[in-house]
């Protein structure tokens, strides 16, 4: 089967999985009612569930799944590591402090969108931080350690936050935020991740030729005419927008940008920029399914709470890290 066929499975699977996710609730609707309802009776039931719960969730599942997968893909293209992911440029662990600081501080009082903008200003300060450290014309490996560097001052900031919550009701909302959500969000919620989420779409659209060539080595990247120091740049900025926005708008949800790229890196013939579109459109995929199956174990199982999206995608990509990570070591040690 060619790439292109490839591609267009992907595609018709999120498509697919984006019309479940519309028609699933705590009753199935059918296809009919759900796309027709909102156009012929607007005030129905049926029609407003769909329009203000379930298609800002489903839009937002295909948005932060894309942008993570994508992410993804780019990060081990660039560091040429199928172990490397996208919270390594310290983005996802500066949204999350940001975040959690809003609803540490502020309780979102002050707006609906308080937190999701704190989360993508986090993002962008931890960015901030690893420039500084890593300088301007840093190396791959400087600005790993630069991002390894904020994620743990990030990480330690937040432990910080969660043990002078005033109550354990704090800390239960600050916990129940990291681990990664898709519910109660609104059509508001996408329009405030979108801007920094299409900036880092765009930014990572024309990285493929680049990362491709470094596939060959850096020496060999650069005489081909690659800028191998703005490509870094470029992709670590394109992830920190990307990874941010979704982290904050969902919190927390791991793996996809791990465990997409490398499931789908032989549909593309191990070419990183061919495998920047799969693994979009397969995070998209991971994420929607992902989602419905939290749906399905909430509606026929009595959890005392609701099954969080971030806890399945870890429960599943856990297992798989483990077992690149013997696969890797195996074949290093032949």
């Amino acid at each position: 089967m060619t790439y292109q066929r490839y591609m267009l499975l992907l595609v018709a699977l999120v498509f697919f999985l984006s019309i479940v996710s519309l028609c699933l609730g705590q009753s199935w609707d059918s296809p009919a009612d759900v796309f027709l309802l909102p156009f012929t009776d607007p005030d129905a039931t049926t029609a407003v569930i769909v329009r203000e719960i379930r298609l800002p969730r489903t839009l937002i599942a295909i948005v932060a799944g894309l942008s993570l997968g994508l992410s993804g893909a780019a990060m081990q293209g660039l560091l040429q590591n199928p172990l490397a992911s996208p919270g390594l440029v310290g983005s996802a662990s500066g949204a999350a402090l940001g975040a959690v600081s809003a609803l540490y501080f502020f309780n979102g009082a002050w707006h609906p969108q308080t937190v999701p903008l704190a989360g993508m200003s986090g993002a962008f300060i931890a960015t901030g931080f690893v420039y500084l450290m890593a300088g301007r014309d840093a190396t791959v490996s400087t600005l790993i350690l630069a991002g390894v560097a904020v994620n743990a001052l990030a990480g330690a900031s937040l432990s910080l936050l969660l043990n002078l919550a005033p109550s354990p009701f704090a800390v239960r909302e600050l916990v129940l935020w990291t681990l990664g959500d898709l519910s109660d969000r609104s059509l508001q919620d996408l329009w405030v991740m979108l801007p920094c989420t299409l900036a880092g779409w765009i930014l990572l659209a024309g990285c493929g030729r680049s990362l491709d060539a470094l596939s060959l080595g850096e020496r060999t990247a650069r005489s081909m005419g690659i800028n191998t120091y703005l490509t870094s740049w470029r992709v670590f900025i394109a992830i920190s927008l990307c990874v941010g926005a979704a982290v904050a708008t969902t919190g927390m949800i791991g793996f996809i940008g791990l465990v997409i790229p490398h499931l789908l890196r032989p549909l593309a013939n191990h070419q990183p920029g061919k495998l920047l579109p799969l693994a979009a459109a397969g995070g998209a995929a991971m994420l929607l399914t992902a989602d419905i199956c939290v749906r399905l174990i909430d509606l026929y199982t009595d959890l005392p709470v609701p099954l969080k999206v971030g806890v399945l995608t870890a429960l599943v990509g856990a297992p798989f890290f483990l077992v690149l990570i013997l696969k890797t070591r195996s074949e290093y040690l032949r």
